[in-house]
């Protein structure tokens, strides 16, 4: 046993000078350990780092908890957001809204138990344009005063099937029954009007003036004036001249009354025509003019014929 491991030691021994022969024939040379190099960061660049990152985890969390506040004001949701809602239709909108700029939509409805209101501190102006982009119509409510921009506006029934009212740059039609003027001043016409009927109301006057020119009234088949229940009175500054170019004049009445007409004057002896008369004869001079004459056995209107020389 002895001289085994005695045998073992000796082969030990030049194995490792064999090795070490090797070693230094192949010029073998063991790198050096003299410099040590650590791996990792150290120092301030670590507590730099690990402030970053606390600093990136605490904006991530304020985010998250300024989205879910974000998302529970405005009511956020999966048909809209708050009083938006986004359907099929269009949008729906309820309360009320505030629009900062143009808004451009093709149709606004209100629900069918409300009302749609259009509010503005200066105005609201509604635009109308064609493919082009032109304007064809507008209309703006203003503080002072309602203007309507269009080639033709029209007024109908509730239905829409009726035209009540039109206006175009040549003519204003009203298609209605009737149309009522309730101002104390009445109505005022720079022009003619054309209607088959004007009308006062019951118990109410009716009264037609031209306070500076001519009032004409005129139609091709004939002119009605006519009160079923009170007096007609024409009156005139100047003249009031009934004419009739192929026909007639008719008064026909129980009593017709001609106030203020003129007496004539004697030709023979104009001392007469001081004495009290009772009864006087009406006469026609020539030109028309009608005059009174005291009425006698015969005629006097001969006699009183110098008022005809003045007419």
């Amino acid at each position: 046993m002895e001289q085994s491991a005695t045998l073992d030691i000796e082969t030990l021994k030049i194995t490792q000078e064999q090795f070490i022969l090797a070693s230094q024939s192949l010029h073998l040379q063991r790198p050096g350990c003299d410099a040590v190099y650590p791996v990792g960061l150290y120092g301030w660049r670590k507590r730099c780092l690990y402030f970053f990152l606390l600093l990136l985890l605490v904006t991530m969390i304020v985010n998250m908890a300024l989205t879910v506040w974000i998302i529970k004001v405005m009511n956020f949701s999966v048909d809209g957001m708050g009083n938006l809602h986004l359907n099929q239709d269009g949008i729906r909108l309820e309360g009320i809204s505030e629009f900062l700029l143009p808004l451009y939509v093709n149709e606004i409805q209100s629900r069918k138990d409300s009302l749609l209101v259009l509010r503005s501190e200066k105005n609201v102006t509604l635009n109308a344009r064609n493919n082009h982009g032109q304007l064809t119509g507008q209309l703006t409510v203003g503080p002072e005063a309602v203007e309507a921009q269009c080639q033709r506006l029209e007024v109908r029934s509730r239905d829409g099937g009726r035209l009540l009212f039109t206006a175009d740059e040549e003519e204003v039609i009203m298609t209605t029954e009737k149309f009522t003027v309730t101002g104390s001043e009445g109505a005022v016409f720079g022009h003619s009007v054309e209607t088959p009927l004007i009308q006062a109301r019951a118990s109410e006057d009716l009264k037609l003036e031209s306070p500076t020119r001519t009032l004409t009234m005129e139609a091709p088949r004939g002119v009605e004036v006519s009160a079923a229940n009170g007096p007609l009175k024409v009156s005139g500054r100047k003249d009031l001249q009934l004419e009739s170019t192929e026909g007639e004049i008719l008064l026909d009445a129980n009593t017709i009354q001609l106030g203020s007409l003129p007496l004539g004057i004697y030709t023979a002896s104009p001392s007469e025509a001081s004495r009290e008369q009772a009864l006087y004869e009406l006469c026609v001079c020539p030109s028309g003019k009608i005059y009174l004459s005291p009425a006698e056995s015969s005629s006097t209107c001969q006699a009183m014929s110098n008022i005809c020389l003045w007419s």
